[in-house]
């Protein structure tokens, strides 16, 4: 069964910028750069019938498309760093878009998400790097922006069992109305 999350896709302009910040950072697992996005909520594995009520409910939402930047970038995991990313900007449509995610899930069932949400893409997994090595990668690339760039979609993502997430599958993609028809009536 596959794993189930909902995300945003990164365009190719992007992601070629970020592709150039791989290497450089002993103990690094580099994501492919075709499988970064910025995900929007973990579904997990589900069964077929939660996947098609999933659907169905994402199918519903009526979005304005919007645009949305990269904004430096950082580590998670303090002292035992195990992964670096690139941040995006604050930007409320995203997090509303985020929280009406979270409210459709937990209506037809999925528990809430554990995690704050905390958007950004994943470059790297990190296994043995030091705190130490990832402050001194930070310190020479910390500062990269990229964008902004529009938000036309959000997708339904599978991921396969494998190491470090991936290859990432889209399922369905839900397109954000432009700004003059969302929420139009029909």
């Amino acid at each position: 069964m596959p794993r189930l999350f909902t995300a945003l896709e990164i365009p190719p302009a992007v992601r070629d910028a970020l592709a150039a910040l791989r290497g450089g950072l002993p103990g690094a697992r580099w994501v492919e750069p075709e499988s970064y996005h910025v995900t929007l909520r973990f579904l997990g594995d589900i069964d077929d019938a939660m996947a098609r009520d999933v659907a169905a409910e994402l199918d519903g939402i009526d979005r304005p498309a919007f645009d949305l930047a990269l904004d430096g970038l950082d580590a998670f995991g303090g002292r035992k760093p195990r992964a670096v990313f690139a941040a995006v900007a604050p930007n409320p449509a995203l997090v509303e878009l985020h929280a009406e995610h979270e409210r459709l899930m937990r209506r037809i069932g999925l528990p809430a998400e554990s995690r704050k949400f905390s958007p950004h893409v994943t470059l790297a997994r990190l296994r043995d790097a030091t705190s130490r090595q990832v402050a001194d990668y930070l310190a020479l690339r910390g500062g990269f922006r990229a964008g902004p760039f529009r938000v036309e979609r959000f997708v339904l993502m599978s991921s396969r069992a494998s190491v470090g997430g991936g290859p990432y599958v889209v399922e369905a993609d839900y397109p954000l109305a432009s700004p003059a028809t969302a929420g139009a009536e029909d």
